[in-house]
């Protein structure tokens, strides 16, 4: 079921997450997590414990697909409510429909850059008048399919309050309800290590839009099993040359 990488992954993960930790030191701790994980050597052998068919390939393709926002989403470790840990692949002028998106999350994250560069905005909702204009969404999942269900609530403004720039070996943290927009803006892939953390997971999240109307649902297309291996394959080899 799972490789030696795989159980001391799980082990960290429940070890330092697990429990009833206020959601700031619940961030702080996920970093220091995905920093762990991440280090290019250990994360390589994640992956290629995973790549051979070990932990649960089949659970985790159908919980892996191309994200709105323009990367590869792929699940590592399915931590059930309490964590789940994932590698983006980003790619640089990917056109996604999604990709001009602020929106926050349903719990706590942290993210660590393995290669390449993401850049970052954080926002807050601004009064009449300040900011950018933009369409608000409230964004759940469909009951009976992992499809995204977007629901209009209207417009609003949004202010910038913060731009920065996360180059391979950093790593970032969040609550919940940060909104933020990441994008690779190198020519190259980049590639990060993320995790959402903490039980108590919100319904649904906010987006933002200033790119016009989105569509009411967006399909989720998940990963066939053999994909879903190659593409950690793939992965496992790009991390070999770091």
């Amino acid at each position: 079921m799972g490789g030696r990488q795989i159980v001391a992954a799980r082990r960290l993960l429940t070890g330092t997450l697990d429990g009833d930790l206020p959601e700031h030191e619940l961030a702080a701790a996920a970093r220091s997590v995905v920093a762990e994980l991440g280090s290019p050597g250990r994360l390589r052998e994640l992956i290629a414990d995973l790549a051979r068919g070990a932990g649960d390939p089949e659970g985790c393709a159908r919980l892996s697909y191309r994200h709105v926002l323009g990367f590869d989403k792929l699940l590592l470790i399915d931590g059930g409510p309490r964590h789940m840990l994932r590698a983006h692949v980003w790619h640089p002028g990917a056109g996604a429909i999604g990709e001009e998106d602020i929106h926050n999350h349903r719990s706590a994250l942290a993210s660590y850059v393995v290669q390449g560069r993401l850049s970052m905005e954080l926002y807050e909702v601004g009064a009449d008048g300040d900011g950018i204009a933009a369409d608000r969404y409230e964004e759940s999942l469909a009951e009976r399919s992992a499809d995204w269900v977007l629901k209009p609530t209207g417009p609003a403004r949004l202010r910038l309050t913060h731009l920065g720039q996360y180059a391979a070996g950093s790593s970032y943290a969040l609550p919940a309800h940060t909104l933020h927009r990441a994008w690779c803006d190198t020519d190259a892939p980049t590639v990060t290590l993320f995790l959402e953390t903490g039980a108590g997971r919100r319904r649904h999240t906010d987006v933002f839009t200033a790119a016009g109307p989105h569509p009411g649902a967006v399909a989720k297309v998940p990963l066939e099993v053999r994909d879903y291996l190659a593409a950690l394959s793939d992965l496992a080899e790009r991390l070999r040359a770091l």
